[in-house]
């Protein structure tokens, strides 16, 4: 699995996905599911992480700044702050970065509000 990066470090990919619905939840996978929330956490964020999701290959970080009506900096601060939560993946094209989303980590997240067959 691939890491999540944070903040420079690398943490287990397991670790960023614990159910919230598993008994035993420690305080550090606690924090680290509340780190990925706090990524998340913002309306462009969420509209980033929808344009990454349907589009079909990778997104050049400088053609999401006209869709979301934000400056190439403020856009850049954000999709930095996706891809150190380790929801997005990038390469480096020349001069140009393009994101897509980290499917495994999507996937991942998706499952840590699984309530099925629980209380």
């Amino acid at each position: 699995m691939s890491p999540v990066r944070e903040l420079g470090m690398a943490l287990p990919a397991a670790r960023c996905c614990t159910p919230v619905a598993e008994a035993g939840l420690t305080a550090e996978e606690a924090g680290t599911t509340a780190r990925l929330f706090k990524a998340l956490a913002d309306p462009h964020r969420i509209r980033i992480v929808n344009v990454l999701a349907t589009s079909g290959e990778s997104v050049c970080g400088c053609d999401l700044e006209e869709p979301l009506g934000l400056s190439q900096a403020t856009v850049s601060f954000h999709l930095n702050k996706l891809y150190e939560a380790g929801l997005l993946d990038r390469d480096k094209r020349g001069v140009w970065v393009y994101y897509s989303l980290n499917r495994e980590a999507a996937a991942r997240l998706g499952d840590v509000l699984r309530f099925e067959g629980k209380g």
